[in-house]
């Protein structure tokens, strides 16, 4: 299993952030334009890849299953495709790093190939659960077998795919990009309903690759069988990142803070939505030579300002389409006047850790009053911060939160167990300095 050395950050308090910085490459968008040009037929270029630790470790999956790839530049790729007989067997276990997206998608690619398979990954990843993957692809004939639910996850090679009818029990875009992808070499149509709308990324590429697929309210099916053709992906600003700038240019924005190229996928962007309820002065820019194309994803340039928040009552119907970006919000819900209250955000306790415990863990270390639920956190906003130790427990979202938290800090805080910030932002310190937090990086 891989592993990472534990670092940690030191950020002196306040301070202003100002300017325009350009986001790293979508870390979703990448992984799926990888496996996608890895299955289809002919060569892809993927431009603006996202060079991250999980990314990387796509990339290297794919060349262990005999996909040729060139990275003539860090963020261009060259794909090869294979088509979807073309993979062969990896000569030992799929190491999968820290990258949840990775695996689950990778269970649904390798389900139906005539080989045997087995992911694993780093320790973080190893305590993560995988059954709500796995019991969907087994109604559609995979013989998938898990440790007690979790990894290492092995997939034995031979299975005869047919399509299911699957009612998700929770929105998520990793089930449902998981089934989409055995879907493609299943014998019939799949038809996949979700409770609430999650990320359609997988849907929009799955078109942009030629296949076709079918959505009528809030289900969409596909036909197995569909080749793929290579094709030509530009991957946009990553807003899973540009999230922990938007609250920071809430917060303390001296003068706009614009965030350049950023991916706007309205099932991405719950954020926006949130941010704005709390009062913030968020605007949109459509950049120069963004395409029309309905197939491709939406980007813009987001200026933000500083902005006098209060406290919401997150709606249920959000919480799928900001998922990954609550512990940032949950330091804007800190600062803002007044309470906030999350729920229905269960998922965010099968994260890279519990993020509902973690923050709060976090949140009280800094002086926080809050409340933590079964299913979400409820927050007393002070406007800011006292000084602290605070564990990140190796989650990188968890770290860059509380980086911005700094910003509105009365005293220094140190956040202990970062190295993890590279599986999702590479660069991610030289952005936030420049930017103007105050932080540096100590072992």
């Amino acid at each position: 299993m891989s592993t990472a050395p534990a670092k940690r950050y030191r950020l002196e308090p306040g301070g202003s952030v100002s300017g325009a910085v350009r986001m790293p490459g979508d870390k979703s968008i990448s992984h799926r334009a990888l496996m996608l040009s890895g299955i289809a037929e002919g060569t892809s270029e993927i431009r603006g890849f996202l060079p991250s630790e999980d990314c990387l470790a796509t990339l290297a999956a794919l060349r262990a299953l005999g996909v040729p790839i060139e990275r003539p530049e860090p963020e261009r790729v060259l794909v090869h495709g294979v088509g979807a007989l073309g993979l062969t067997a990896a000569s030992g276990p799929l190491d999968m790093g820290n990258a949840g997206t990775a695996m689950r998608l990778f269970m649904g690619l390798l389900a139906g190939q005539p080989f045997d398979s087995t992911l694993i990954g780093d320790a973080s990843l190893m305590r993560r659960p995988m059954e709500r993957v796995a019991a969907p692809l087994r109604l559609m004939g995979a013989r998938i077998r898990t440790h007690a639910g979790r990894p290492p996850v092995e997939i034995a090679g031979g299975s005869r795919l047919t399509a299911i009818d699957y009612e998700l029990p929770v929105a998520s875009a990793q089930v449902k990009s998981a089934i989409l992808l055995a879907a493609l070499g299943a014998s019939g149509r799949t038809r996949i309903t979700e409770p609430a709308a999650a990320r359609d990324h997988t849907e929009r590429m799955l078109e942009q690759f030629g296949a076709e697929l079918v959505s009528s309210g809030p289900t969409v099916a596909i036909e197995g069988g569909q080749a793929l053709r290579a094709t030509g992906v530009q991957v946009p600003g990553d807003f899973s990142s540009a999230a922990f700038f938007l609250v920071a240019g809430c917060l303390a924005a001296a003068g706009p803070l614009t965030l350049q190229g950023v991916g706007v996928n309205p099932t991405r962007t719950g954020l926006l939505d949130l941010l704005r309820e709390m009062g913030a002065d968020i605007r949109l820019h459509r950049p120069p030579g963004a395409s029309t194309d309905l197939r491709s994803e939406p980007f813009a340039d987001i200026e933000v300002r500083a902005s006098r928040l209060r406290g919401i009552k997150v709606p249920g119907s959000v919480v799928p389409l900001a998922i990954d970006e609550f512990p940032v919000f949950f330091i804007a819900a800190a600062c803002a006047e007044g309470d906030t209250l999350v729920r229905g955000a269960l998922e965010l306790r099968v994260k890279e850790s519990d993020r509902l415990a973690v923050m709060a863990e976090g949140l009280g270390r800094l002086g926080v009053e809050h409340d933590l639920l079964e299913d979400g956190l409820w927050i007393r906003g002070r406007g800011g911060f006292e000084g602290g130790s605070v564990d990140s427990h190796g989650d990188h979202r968890i770290a860059m939160a509380f980086a911005v938290a700094s910003l509105k800090a009365s005293a220094p805080i140190e956040i202990l167990d970062v190295a993890n910030v590279a599986t999702s932002f590479p660069g991610f310190l030289e952005v936030a300095r420049a930017a103007g937090l105050r932080i540096e990086q100590l072992p």
